[in-house]
């Protein structure tokens, strides 16, 4: 499975509270997630706010990025959603080939 994580900036979802991006799973699009809670407590977003999120996904992008991958093997190529308890388990960040 190769998986390609696209450059641009991910979309805030305020109703959900998540932060969108885009994944490609063998040039196909995957919608990945992750919910500002994994922001706040992993990647130091102090709100719930957008740009102080879309800041803190910055920060985290190469980690988040490897947790997606991660979970994206894991699930056969399937839309994830990254919740705070997916970046304190160890065995979710492989050293993934994860290429913009």
């Amino acid at each position: 499975m190769h998986i390609t994580f696209p450059d641009y900036q991910p979309v805030f979802d305020g109703a959900n509270l998540t932060m969108r991006f885009t994944t490609r799973v063998d040039g196909k699009p995957v919608e990945s997630t992750i919910i500002a809670e994994a922001l706040e407590d992993h990647f130091d977003a102090d709100s719930a706010l957008e740009p102080v999120l879309l800041a803190a996904f910055d920060t985290g992008r190469n980690r988040i990025h490897s947790v997606c991958a991660e979970a994206l093997d894991r699930n056969g190529g399937k839309d994830v959603v990254s919740h705070s308890g997916l970046f304190g388990v160890d065995s979710m960040e492989p050293d993934h080939d994860t290429t913009a």
